[in-house]
């Protein structure tokens, strides 16, 4: 009976791999998710956008599948993806350094705090991941923030192109509004991403733990979706009033329109406020909770079979 509750017990070790095997998993995950979820991500953008040129009127008619209309009959059904060449070069970089640096981080915390055990401490267990999840974050939006920002100047555009495409994009803004042009929106990106990715690692991390210690034999890519939704979901509803805010201080200035914003993230955030309430923060949440539940599954679960296949390969 002991060796039975021993065994019950166990934790499920994870797949080791090594460096480079860990930032193709995450890279190849992140891609292979953005790719699949793209048209919500790009209705998601659209949304958050419209309040920066539009009145209250024209908000108030705005609804998924209006807008889903008009992109199929003024742009073509391709135009879903618009902007995914860049979002999957954002998110190779992106996901590969989150992942590996969340590892690295979460290590380095538990030899620096001394617990090592945490896994018999619930609090000190959610704590490093909290830390390295937001440290990982905040490490891979500095590092590829220039590709997020053209990804979301490309994807707001609806019937003019003014960008023809992922360099022409990356000059053009360099010209017009210098380097620093390309990291616009980067105080709210990095306000956003810490807690964001450190919800949605401590919360994947923590419940797929729990998950697997109840119900060790259950599918990996079933409890790798189910603990991966549950994550995006926590992590998206805390996060989006900050993300609403970053891409739109991207657009500042994109295409030669007028300024909106002058006040900078905080005076962003109370503008929107004011003009549009509560709601105008939410703007667009809605395409985002049904994104991000396919997407922040696909993710873990196509990182963690890789990772499988990757130790396999190592072996």
């Amino acid at each position: 009976m002991q060796t039975e509750a021993r065994v019950r017990v166990r934790p499920v070790q994870r797949s080791q791999i090594g460096a480079v095997s860990q930032l193709v998993a995450g890279g190849v995950a992140g891609a292979v998710s953005k790719t699949c979820t793209a048209p919500l991500a790009r209705l998601t953008i659209l949304f958050q956008v419209q309040g920066m040129h539009s009145d209250v009127a024209t908000l108030r008619k705005a609804s998924i599948w209006r807008e889903a209309s008009r992109i199929v009959n003024e742009e073509g059904f391709r135009a879903f993806w618009k902007g995914n060449l860049v979002t999957i070069a954002h998110r190779l970089p992106y996901s590969s350094i989150s992942f590996y640096a969340f590892e690295r981080y979460k290590n380095l915390i538990q030899l620096m705090s001394g617990v090592e055990s945490h896994k018999t401490n619930f609090g000190a267990d959610v704590f490093v991941r909290l830390a390295g999840g937001g440290l990982a974050g905040i490490t891979a939006a500095s590092v590829t923030y220039p590709l997020d920002l053209v990804r979301t100047r490309l994807s707001a555009q609806t019937n003019v192109n003014y960008y023809r495409g992922i360099w022409h994009a990356l000059c053009t803004i360099s010209k017009e509004e210098g380097i620093f042009g390309l990291y616009k929106g980067l105080g709210a990106c990095l306000l956003g991403v810490g807690p964001n990715l450190a919800i949605s690692f401590s919360v994947y991390d923590t419940v797929r733990s729990y998950w697997q210690l109840q119900r060790p034999h259950d599918s990996t890519i079933m409890v790798s979706l189910a603990c991966g939704s549950l994550s995006g979901i926590a992590s998206s509803t805390v996060s989006f009033p900050l993300d609403l805010v970053r891409r739109r201080m991207q657009l500042e200035g994109a295409g030669g329109r007028a300024r909106v914003y002058k006040t900078g993230v905080f005076g962003t955030f109370g503008h929107i406020l004011r003009a549009e309430g509560v709601r105008g923060l939410y703007r667009g949440i809605l395409p985002e909770y049904y994104k991000v539940v396919p997407s922040i599954g696909i993710v873990f679960m196509t990182y963690e079979k890789l990772k499988q296949v990757l130790s396999d390969i190592d072996a």
